[in-house]
């Protein structure tokens, strides 16, 4: 029997075990060959390597880029700027200036290369699925630990064949096969598996549009996204003056995938994804005609040139609606100037589109926040409530050409209907210029270089080990698809992020704006959840800042896969309702006694209610053993002294 190409991957980069014979679901050692960070998580990552006390990176490759906190409004931003900076040139680091684009967007570009694996500090990291990467988004000390060489843990993950049939139809886009599959999908459907792309659709493709499907993958819970190693990603690359990384990589032809999704392109049509989930997805005719105020084009889904172009060429000669403002986010310097030397740019300022540095910026609520009640149309990846900026906002996720149109209209619009030719996008000559990626310094001149520490930078917080029974409260109860926004928000708190201590004054703020006070005067305590606690961004922050507060133990009934590996990392307790109809029995304000001296038999009391509380978990050896120890810096400590 053959392998997928995510299994050759895999098995080609386990560390100190046969592949063949781990099970689905059992962890097993990933060796990393590259390492990505950005600012946000960034901080917190390399406070964290410097921790481990290792005096270089032991990756082939380890980038740190500036692309979430670029607003300036004090010194936060840019202290952390100088510090992330003065540590990449330390430790070896290439270091993406601010202003040379998101780090998906470049790493694509400059770094991304097939049958390599990718682990970033960011849950969009699989963008580089896009050219054969395994690449996969995780938390911060996961990253760390990576950068000084520790293998990463994952559960082996089964395969979802996703098999591309026929070839887009005219103003319908890679947006339309993305939201189509989390049409069927939604938000967890992918949890467990990678989804690898394969079938005759597939050459149809370019690299940007295979990058913005394996890009926003991540809001299916899946662990990453992958296509093919072919001629495309060859051309793509050679564009990239990089054609010595293109190796061809595929599925063997008897390779047996877990599940399989048919997707014939030929029929998709325009979709859009309405408040407030990536995976509340409908037909954009069902709601065509809604009045709009906002159009956001950009982001690390839809920044690429091919993107950009498009919308470029559909407002050429037009402009945007009287009530709408219009705003655009290159991915990357090298897209801008592109955009520049051919006069595309021209066609987007003379339209009366507001241009925005190449920066996440509105995607994560930085910025252009839209008006009360207002309808934002972008084109971006996640439309959780308040993520915008604005709570009462209404966030739709559409394509480049949907966007475009809209804006030119001023309603949600369909772009067949506008009456003009389908946009081709030619081939171009890119100019490559590196001298924003600041090279580290060399091995000989490291010790020289001093870290840049400002104020706002406070060291990391540590837990003390886990005791073998705890009695503690119910501090706070939530329901459904509790997001890693709900948890940690981000936007105009992203600056305090290497501040621990400020930043979880604002711990569940969107939810109960008294939880931190509460946690604190209790002596920590314990949260209740329900399906898929903790969905949505890579935020180590949404279990480290809780950890700061005394949180010891979070029950739910299932978790995103990134939030229980950093709960397990920060030492707190990710238990699961054996039975869920159990979620009804807790309270918040219940006293729940805990006793762990045998977690394969874990008891729970609920004191006030005088219940027990069957529960479970998924963790392996190790991770109990992290946990026992108060977290993973902890427990890497300890055996590196045994060792």
């Amino acid at each position: 029997m053959g392998r997928t190409l995510s299994e050759k991957i895999l098995a080609e980069h386990t560390v100190g075990m046969d592949f063949d014979k781990i099970k689905k679901g059992e962890k097993f050692a990933l060796k990393i060959d590259q390492t990505l960070t950005q600012d946000a998580t960034g901080t917190m990552a390399y406070l964290q390597f410097e921790a481990l006390g290792i005096p270089r990176v032991k990756t082939e490759l380890s980038v740190s880029y500036v692309d979430h906190n670029t607003l300036q409004t004090d010194f936060k931003n840019a202290d952390d700027h100088a510090y992330l900076q003065s540590v990449a040139a330390k430790y070896g680091i290439k270091f993406s200036k601010p202003g040379n684009g998101i780090c998906h967007q470049v790493h694509l570009e400059r770094f991304a290369a097939p049958g390599k694996t990718l682990l970033g500090s960011d849950s969009h990291t699989p963008t580089a699925g896009g050219v054969g990467s395994i690449a996969i988004g995780a938390g911060g000390l996961d990253v760390a630990i990576a950068m000084g060489g520790g293998p990463f843990k994952l559960a082996r993950p089964k395969i979802m064949g996703i098999e591309l049939t026929g070839e887009l139809q005219p103003f319908v886009s890679s947006k339309d096969i993305i939201l189509e599959i989390l049409r069927q999908l939604d938000v967890k459907g992918g949890v467990g598996y990678i989804l690898e792309y394969f079938g005759p659709g597939v050459k149809n493709l370019s690299v940007p549009e295979r990058a913005t499907i394996t890009n926003m993958g991540a809001e299916t819970g899946a662990t990453t996204s992958i296509f093919p190693s072919d001629e495309v990603t060859k051309e793509f690359l050679k564009l990239q003056k990089r054609e010595k990384d293109w190796v061809p990589l595929a599925a063997d032809q008897d390779a047996v995938y877990d599940k399989i999704l048919k997707i014939d392109l030929s029929q998709l049509e325009p979709l859009v994804a309405q408040p407030h989930s990536p995976g509340n997805v409908v037909e954009l005719r069902e709601i065509e005609g809604l009045a709009v105020q906002q159009v956001c084009i950009g982001s690390c889904t839809n920044s690429s040139y091919k993107d950009l172009m498009t919308a470029a060429l559909m407002l050429k000669g037009k402009k945007v609606h009287k009530d709408v403002s219009l705003v655009i986010s290159p991915g990357s310097r090298q897209v801008l100037n592109a955009l520049i030397k051919n006069g595309a740019l021209s066609h987007f300022i003379e339209a009366g589109a507001r241009l925005l540095e190449c920066a996440c910026g509105p995607c994560i609520g930085m910025g252009q926040a839209p008006g009360t009640n207002a309808v934002t149309v972008r084109t971006y990846n996640r439309n959780f409530k308040g993520r915008t900026g604005t709570k009462s906002a209404q966030s739709y996720l559409v394509s480049p050409e949907v966007a475009a149109a809209t804006a030119i209209t001023g309603k949600l619009t369909d772009p067949r209907k506008l009456g003009i030719e389908p946009v081709k996008i030619a081939e171009f000559e890119i100019e490559i210029d590196d001298s924003m990626i600041i090279e580290p310094e060399a091995p000989e001149r490291a010790e020289e270089v001093e870290i840049v520490r400002g104020p706002n930078i406070k060291p990391v917080p540590v837990k003390d080990p886990l005791p073998e029974k705890i009695e503690a409260e119910v501090l706070l109860k939530v329901g459904d698809n509790i997001t890693t926004d709900h948890i940690m928000p981000a936007g105009k708190y992203l600056p305090l992020r290497s501040n621990v201590p400020e930043y979880a004054k604002h711990v569940f703020e969107p939810v109960d704006q008294s939880f931190p006070e509460r946690a604190i005067k209790k002596g920590g305590g314990i949260v209740v959840g329900g399906e898929n606690y903790g969905q949505g961004s890579s935020r180590e922050h949404a279990a480290l800042c809780p950890m700061y507060l005394g949180i010891k133990a979070v029950f739910a009934k299932s978790y995103a896969r990134i939030h229980v590996a950093n709960l397990v990392n920060f030492g707190i307790v990710p238990l699961i309702f054996k039975n869920p109809e159990d979620y009804e029995k807790v309270e918040q304000g219940d006293v729940l006694e805990l006793n762990f001296s045998d977690f394969s038999n874990i008891t729970v009391i609920n004191k006030t209610k005088g219940i027990n509380i069957p529960v479970e978990h998924n963790l392996s050896q190790e991770d109990i053993e992290i946990i026992k120890a108060g977290g993973k810096l902890n427990y890497t400590r300890m055996k590196a002294k045994e060792n």
